[in-house]
Order: structure tokens, then C-alpha cells, then sequence
């Protein structure tokens, strides 16, 4: 990973919470590793999630009738788009690796960090038609999510009380267009609070293959641990809450 670029993407608001350990922890050890690391650090920087006509700086292309997806497409194209979007957009480009660290909120992203992808990966940027998902425009990059669940692995199991999270977030895991078919590094680990991308490093303890569906193409792409614990301390799925839970677990996934 040496001289590769990494943007964390991090959507946590306390800095002190198991996110913002976690996000540390990856910034210490890419840095190690020699990768320049950059820090989107949503709440922190006060980031717009709502996807408005506001993010349109130029003349719309069809006013009598507002279209998000197809304003943002046209101001994409002609750099029409707000400065705090082009911003994101200039991290993505740059980055080899863009890492999403976040606590699960109702089995989902929180809504600063949905916001984002609204509005950061459009049309003409992330993905066009032509030109999703295997064939997305950004296609060659790794991503990652790093999440915690304030629960024990077996509340996400296939028979737990929350359901396998490897199927709610599917959608996000799998559909996500920009990263389809990319490379994996040589082995990739997360043991104890430790991130690790050198070789030799192993496999996520637990972790298990994990096939596209089909008609995407197939064959294993994701190592999915269903609830390594890293750091200690009290906490919920959003970090920090006073109910007493079990211990926090986080999920290490590779797209």
C-alpha cells in the first residue's frame, strides 16, 4: 500500500466514540504503511445530506420541472455543481482506496453519510448509462466499509434477532456502482484494533467468501467478518448510548 492514496469517509459525531478509535487506528496504520490518508469527517464538517436544487449553481436544464438525478447530471458534466460536492468528488478521484467508517443506523448508513453518496456520486461522476456497475466510472478502486453494530455477531447471524446484515446491506455492499470488479490487495486483517494491508497479514478471523449475484458477474469479491470485536468499551450500534447492550462488534467488508 505503499504510496497509495486512502480517503476515510467517516461519519461519527464524537471523536472519542469506538467510530472515531477505529478511524484513528486505520489513519495510524495506512499512514505506517507509507499511504497518504485523507479524512472526510462528515459531522465535523457540518456536510449538506439533503440533495436540493441548491447543489445546482447553473441555469437548470428543465426548470418547469425539477429532476434531481438529471440536474445533477447536466451540472456534473458542465461543473455546475456546489463546491462542497466537486470537493468530495476531487477525494474519490484522487483516492485508491476510499474507506466508509460508521456506526449501523436502523440497519442503514447514517442519513450525513446516505446524504453524501446522494449527492457526492452522481451521474456523469460515479456511474452513467452506460456505465454501472462492472462498467462504473470509477471502477478499478477499492472500497471498504468499517461499521459497528453495538450487538453481539449472533444478533446479525442468519437466525439472529436483527437479521444477516450480509443481506440488509447488500444493497450498499454490492450495488454500490463505482467499485465493481476491483482489485483486492494481497490479504487485508483487522485484529484487535490493528489494520493491516501488508502481505502476508491473513484473512479476517470468521471471514468467508461472498459471491455477487448473478448476471453481475461472480466468483468470491468480499471477506465479511460477521463480528470481530476491536476495542473495548460500552456502547450501541450509534457508539456512546446509556442502555447497557453487549459488547460493541465491528464488520470489516471489502467490495
Amino acid at each position: 500500500m505503499a504510496g497509495k492514496k486512502v480517503l476515510i469517509v467517516y461519519a461519527h459525531q464524537e471523536p472519542r466514540s469506538f467510530n472515531g478509535s477505529l478511524k484513528d487506528v486505520a489513519v495510524a496504520e495506512l499512514s505506517r504503511q507509507g499511504c497518504t490518508v485523507t479524512v472526510s469527517d462528515l459531522y465535523a464538517m457540518d456536510f449538506e445530506p439533503r440533495a436540493t436544487r441548491k447543489d445546482i449553481t447553473g441555469a437548470l436544464s428543465s426548470p418547469e420541472f425539477f429532476s434531481y438525478g438529471v440536474e445533477a447530471y447536466e451540472a456534473c458534466k458542465t461543473r455546475s455543481l456546489t463546491s462542497d460536492i466537486i470537493a468530495e468528488q476531487k477525494k474519490v478521484q484522487e483516492a485508491d482506496l476510499v474507506m466508509f467508517q460508521f456506526p449501523l443506523y436502523w440497519f442503514s448508513v447514517p442519513a450525513v453519510l446516505k446524504g453524501w453518496m446522494d449527492r457526492v456520486l452522481c451521474q456523469g461522476f460515479a456511474f452513467d448509462l452506460p456505465g454501472f456497475y462492472d462498467d462504473g466510472l470509477l471502477k478499478g478502486k477499492l472500497a471498504i466499509l468499517s461499521l459497528t453494530t453495538g450487538g453481539t455477531a449472533d444478533m446479525y447471524g442468519k437466525t439472529g434477532a436483527s437479521g444477516d446484515f450480509r443481506y440488509f446491506l447488500w444493497p450498499l455492499q454490492d450495488r454500490l456502482e463505482p467499485w465493481q470488479e476491483a482489485p483486492r490487495p494481497a490479504s487485508d486483517s483487522l485484529v484487535s484494533g490493528h489494520v493491516s494491508m501488508e502481505p502476508g497479514a491473513g484473512r479476517l478471523p470468521g471471514a468467508h467468501p461472498h459471491s455477487r449475484s448473478p448476471g453481475l458477474g461472480s466468483g468470491p469479491r468480499s471477506q465479511v467478518d460477521a463480528g470481530l470485536p476491536l476495542l473495548p468499551g460500552p456502547g450501541v450500534g450509534e457508539d456512546g448510548g446509556q442502555r447497557k447492550r453487549p459488547a460493541r462488534h465491528a464488520a470489516l467488508l471489502w467490495i
